[in-house]
């Protein structure tokens, strides 16, 4: 699938690949400090930002399958990859399908069940207040959880603007994906070089979750990024930024 993406950079390429609500423009300090060193793809996921306009998936190998074909348009055939939350999910699916293609894996306020044990709300509950109240409402409510300082996060604004712009049934879809995946059979067979970040103070996904991915992913790596959230990346970027130049250094 040719999926809106930004671009910048040149060298080995590395795909950054947003969650839920989300699009490819949370992702511009990542593209800014990263491009020095790598070729940055960052999709839009359909039904989201500026791919709104495409059908919504409600299965995360869908979403993984679009992805793919992205880069197969691009083409792109040897990759690192980044994805953050529901992007995490995503990039496990290509890590258990792809593995000879992905050079290196970062999994990053993620976790390998997609109910997401201990959430602020469970998904059955985020899927009824979407269908009652909306995706403007619902986008305002849920990305101030992913900030330690809620809509008061100098970051809380772009991002709720981002998350404004999902298409209804896409963002009841994902929701619908998110609940239906489990990845953790797929862990052990997962031999790339791993590294997984994660705020400490994640409402979404909690430590058993990221302790899951650590424990289930042989020789992976963890980074704690102390006094942020769910969106650590816009919470503390370049702390964030500098944990993720280390690993690619590394690879």
């Amino acid at each position: 699938m040719d999926l809106p993406y930004l671009r910048a950079g040149s060298g080995p390429p590395l795909v950054l690949v947003h969650g839920y609500l989300g699009g490819s423009a949370q992702w511009r300090d990542q593209i800014d400090a990263f491009s020095t060193t790598h070729d940055v793809i960052a999709p839009d996921l359909p039904g989201f930002g500026p791919a709104a306009h495409l059908p919504g998936p409600a299965r995360i190998a869908d979403f993984a399958d679009a992805v793919i074909g992205c880069l197969d348009w691009l083409g792109i055939r040897r990759f690192t990859l980044l994805g953050h939350s529901m992007g995490g999910m995503i990039v496990q699916e290509m890590a258990a399908a792809h593995s000879a293609r992905i050079k290196a894996l970062v999994l990053y306020g993620t976790g390998p069940l997609g109910l997401m044990p201990d959430r602020f709300e469970p998904i059955e509950t985020s899927m009824v207040r979407l269908a009652a109240e909306g995706v403007p409402a619902t986008a305002d409510r849920i990305s101030a959880t992913w900030f330690r300082d809620g809509a008061a996060a100098p970051g809380y604004a772009a991002t709720r603007d981002i998350a404004r712009l999902a298409h209804p049934q896409a963002a009841q879809n994902a929701l619908m994906a998110m609940r239906d995946w489990d990845g953790r059979a797929a862990l052990p067979q997962i031999s790339i070089p791993c590294r997984i970040l994660w705020g400490d103070q994640d409402r979404s996904y909690r430590w058993p979750q990221v302790q899951s991915l650590w424990n289930g992913i042989t020789g992976s790596e963890l980074a704690v990024i102390p006094g942020a959230s769910h969106a650590a990346h816009m919470e503390k970027p370049a702390l964030f930024n500098a944990v993720v130049q280390d690993f690619l250094d590394q690879s």
